[in-house]
């Protein structure tokens, strides 16, 4: 997490999360804390906010005769927590995100698992449309406390340089 004190008037200070395009260097990898271990009731709730029906998530019985033998963490839920463990280092001053690209989910995740992350920068090159932006490339990856790999993706975000990040103009 990359965070840094502002100053907004005479002895006042507010916090500021996040990279700036110059901030990135290709082959880095930031591992990103605290991990986050996943309840029952964060894979019930997701699985029943976002309208996913397969009992597979939410039915221990059914669950019993699969070759899991349990229950599933819902994969939209753990690509949430894992994107959303990132953001404070890698994209808190994202403009946008771009794309999102080869999300593979090689290992079950199971309730009472931790997930662990880290994302390595794998590109960066200026906007040619915008001249205070860039485009960073990033592979994240999950790993559960065994250190089995759950999930691997690459996310392309439109980022500002140093100066032109909302929280740099805002006063909010």
């Amino acid at each position: 997490m990359v965070a840094e004190a502002k100053q907004v008037g005479p002895n006042r200070y507010r916090e500021s999360y996040g990279r700036y395009l110059e901030d990135f260097k290709v082959g880095d990898v930031y591992e990103h804390r605290p991990g986050r271990t996943i309840t029952e009731s964060d894979n019930t709730w997701f699985t029943l906010l976002t309208m996913n029906q397969h009992p597979l998530h939410f039915d221990k019985e059914y669950a019993k005769a699969s070759e899991f033998g349990r229950p599933l963490v819902n994969s939209c839920l753990t690509l949430s927590i894992v994107a959303g463990m990132s953001v404070s280092d890698v994209s808190q001053k994202t403009i946008a995100n771009l794309g999102w690209n080869d999300i593979k989910m090689p290992s079950p995740v199971f309730v009472g698992d931790t997930l662990y992350a880290e994302s390595e920068v794998l590109s960066i090159r200026e906007s040619k449309s915008r001249p205070t932006q860039g485009i960073v490339t990033i592979r994240t990856t999950a790993i559960k406390q065994d250190g089995s790999v759950v999930m691997t993706y690459e996310r392309t975000m439109l980022i500002p340089k140093r100066g032109h990040a909302v929280d740099d103009k805002a006063n909010y």
